[in-house]
């Protein structure tokens, strides 16, 4: 990552935006698309479309939203009281995809084993 892509303090990697991946099965899908509904109402965020099926690292259908990091302090509380039984993921956009999914990580609910192995390529 070149100089100007990171902060000035500590050299830690800038967060361009974040994205919270929903993940929902077949018993939790309406839960699932009313959640959906409901934070691009009560947010200036970008929901990105369903993904019925797992895609890249994601081991389970889900769908992302993505969001600028001024809204962090308002969407991740949102999301933790508003989540019902529907486990999230929560990670900075800093361009390093691995470290964003893992070590940057924040969870809500139980936590799937990603498929990191769609990361060995950017490496």
């Amino acid at each position: 990552m070149a100089a100007r892509d990171r902060d000035i303090i500590g050299g830690t990697p800038r967060i361009e935006a974040w994205h919270a991946h929903i993940y929902f099965d077949p018993m939790t899908r309406d839960e699932a698309l009313r959640l959906r509904l409901a934070i691009a109402e009560a947010f200036d965020v970008v929901v990105g479309r369903v993904h019925d099926q797992p895609v890249g690292p994601h081991p389970m259908p889900m769908f992302q939203v993505l969001f600028r990091p001024e809204l962090l302090a308002d969407v991740v509380p949102w999301l933790a009281l508003n989540r019902g039984r529907l486990v999230v993921l929560v990670h900075p956009e800093t361009g390093d995809n691995l470290t964003d999914h893992t070590q940057h990580a924040m969870w809500m609910g139980a936590m799937p084993e990603l498929n990191l192995k769609v990361f060995a390529k950017t490496r």
